[in-house]
């Protein structure tokens, strides 16, 4: 029987060959086809679809990384801070008592710094939050042990965030914000409840009135966020807690946004926020730029 052998030229099959060491590959033919394939009518459909598709998420991805519209944010501690919980340690020492007493003990604290700012007789935060609890006490005819007093005192040491706060302030963090205080709060209040916490480095400067012997909302409180910051007054948006510090801050040039936790009318001053929600993330719209 004679020999068979075989043929050293590549075998073709449908346009594939196959070189001496067995490797498949295609032939001139074969990606002429391929190509006209790819660049007919449909083929450029597909080619502009995912094109389209490309373009359209990077869009979409441009838009939601959109620079915020302001370079720094200042905010009142309460924006971040719950001043009501204090209310349990509150209960713990006078049961039954804790919401009615909380509301009076804060309301005379803004009325000492209100008082000791007209007759130009500044004190620490801490000093004006220990005269309050003390006038409350004794208002609602309760008995302020030095126990009891220490440990409301220290309770304002360690306030809780708000639910929507930590969140909130990463958003404006990762946007590349600088993130400050302009509060009454004195720089141990402010620096032990950021560490309590946890959130002491979401901030840039935890910046207390006491920097300059104020209270807000006088103006020169206000001051201080222009002078820290280096940046003029539009490009910096103060966070509100109340409404009257919202007037303030308006009133002294920003761009202000109130967090009206608790649902309050405005102040009749004449003058209003930029804008107002009972949450964070409303401010982070605002700030970010988003509807």
């Amino acid at each position: 029987m004679p020999m068979r052998t075989e043929s050293t030229s590549p075998r073709r099959l449908d346009g594939r060959g196959r070189s001496k060491r067995g490797r498949a590959f295609l032939t001139g033919d074969a990606i002429r086809r391929r190509w006209n394939k790819m660049t007919g009518f449909h083929g450029v459909k597909r080619l502009l679809a995912i094109v389209c598709i490309v373009l359209g998420s990077g869009q979409s991805y441009a838009q939601n990384q959109s620079a915020p519209r302001f370079k720094a944010i200042a905010f009142d501690y309460f924006v971040i801070f719950d001043p009501n919980s204090v209310i349990p340690e509150v209960d713990k020492a006078f049961p039954g008592k804790g919401a009615e007493f909380t509301k009076l003990w804060r309301a005379k604290q803004f009325d000492y710094c209100f008082l000791r700012t007209i007759t130009n007789r500044h004190a620490d935060f801490s000093k004006v939050t220990e005269d309050a609890l003390v006038y409350t006490a004794e208002e609602m005819k309760l008995e302020l042990s030095p126990e009891i007093r220490k440990r409301l005192l220290n309770a304002y040491l360690a306030l809780k965030p708000w639910p929507d706060a930590v969140d909130a302030l990463r958003k404006l963090k990762a946007s590349g914000m600088r993130i400050i205080t302009i509060a009454n709060f004195s720089p141990k209040m402010l620096r032990s409840n950021a560490d309590a916490a946890g959130i002491t480095d979401l901030f840039d400067d935890l910046l207390s009135t006491e920097e300059n012997g104020t209270y807000k909302p006088d103006p020169r409180a206000y001051e201080l966020g222009v002078e820290r910051l280096k940046l003029r007054k539009e490009e910096i948006v103060f966070a509100a807690f109340g409404g009257w510090d919202a007037y303030g801050a308006k009133t002294f040039g920003y761009p202000t946004y109130w967090v009206n936790r608790f649902n309050l009318p405005a102040e009749e001053l004449g003058i209003e926020a930029d804008k107002t929600s009972n949450t964070m993330n409303g401010l982070v719209n605002f700030v970010l730029g988003h509807p």
